[in-house]
C-alpha cells in the first residue's frame, strides 16, 4: 500500500508551467523553496529572484519552469486541491452508504493539514496556509475569464463537482448542492483564517473543529 501511495502524481494543467516541474531535482527544489519562501514571506513579497538566491540558482532558470509567479501560484494551488480529491476518492470509493460517504468526504475537505510522507518535496502544512492566506490571489485577476477557459481551474471545480454529487446522492431534491459544495471549500479555508487572525468572528477552534461545524451545515441544509 505504501508503494502504491508512492507513485500516485498529482497531474497539473501543462499550460501553468514551461517545463514540468516534477521532470527534474531543480524543479522539485523550485516548489519545496517556493512553498517555504511565500509561506514566511508572503505572495507579494516573494520574487523569482529571491527564489533563485535560496536554491543558489539564476533567476532565468526558474524563468524556464515558470512564466511568472502567478503561474506557479496556480500550479501550487492546483497541486493541493489535486492532492485533496486524491485524498478524497481514496478515503470515499469503497462507502457505499451515500450519508456515510459525504461524512468522510466532508472531513477530508475541511480537517488540519497534516504532511503526507508520499510527497517528499512539498509541505503540505506549509502548502495549505499558502492556499488560505493566497489562493483568492490567483483567481481574483481581470484574467480569471480566460483562464478559466484554458482549464486552470479544473481540478477546483472537478472536486467541487464531486461534493456537489454527494450531495445530490444524500438529498437529490436539494435545490443547491454546487453552491453548498463551492462554500464548504471556500468556508473551510475561510474558518481556518479566522481562527488564526480573527478568531472572535469565528466559533471554531482545535476543539470545536471546522470539520464540526461544515457536517452540521451540510447535513441540516440536505435535510430541510
Amino acid at each position: 500500500m505504501e508503494k502504491l501511495l508512492q507513485s500516485v502524481r498529482i497531474s497539473i494543467n501543462d499550460k501553468l508551467y514551461v517545463k514540468d516541474p516534477e521532470s527534474s531535482n531543480l524543479g522539485k527544489r523550485i516548489i519545496k523553496e517556493s512553498i517555504i519562501m511565500i509561506h514566511e514571506i508572503g505572495f507579494e513579497s516573494f520574487t523569482f529572484k529571491k527564489l533563485g538566491t535560496e536554491i543558489g540558482s539564476n533567476e532565468s532558470s526558474i524563468y524556464r519552469y515558470f512564466e511568472n509567479k502567478h503561474k506557479l501560484l496556480l500550479y501550487l494551488a492546483s497541486w493541493y486541491w489535486g492532492w485533496l480529491e486524491y485524498q478524497l476518492v481514496f478515503a470515499t470509493n469503497s462507502i457505499p452508504d451515500p450519508s456515510a460517504k459525504l461524512d468522510r468526504a466532508i472531513e477530508i475537505m475541511t480537517r488540519a493539514t497534516e504532511i503526507d510522507t508520499a510527497f517528499t518535496h512539498i509541505d503540505e502544512v506549509m502548502l495549505n496556509k499558502i492556499v488560505i492566506n493566497e489562493y483568492s490571489k490567483s483567481y481574483l485577476t481581470k484574467e480569471v475569464d480566460q483562464e478559466n477557459k484554458d482549464g486552470y481551474f479544473v481540478i477546483y471545480k472537478r472536486l467541487v463537482n464531486r461534493m456537489s454529487t454527494m450531495m445530490t446522492d444524500v438529498n437529490p431534491s436539494y435545490p443547491y448542492p454546487s453552491s453548498l459544495a463551492s462554500s464548504l471549500l471556500e468556508g473551510a479555508l475561510h474558518q481556518y483564517f479566522l481562527m488564526d487572525h480573527f478568531n472572535s468572528l469565528t466559533n471554531c477552534t482545535a476543539k470545536n473543529t471546522p470539520t464540526e461545524y461544515f457536517k452540521h451545515l451540510v447535513f441540516h441544509a440536505l435535510k430541510d
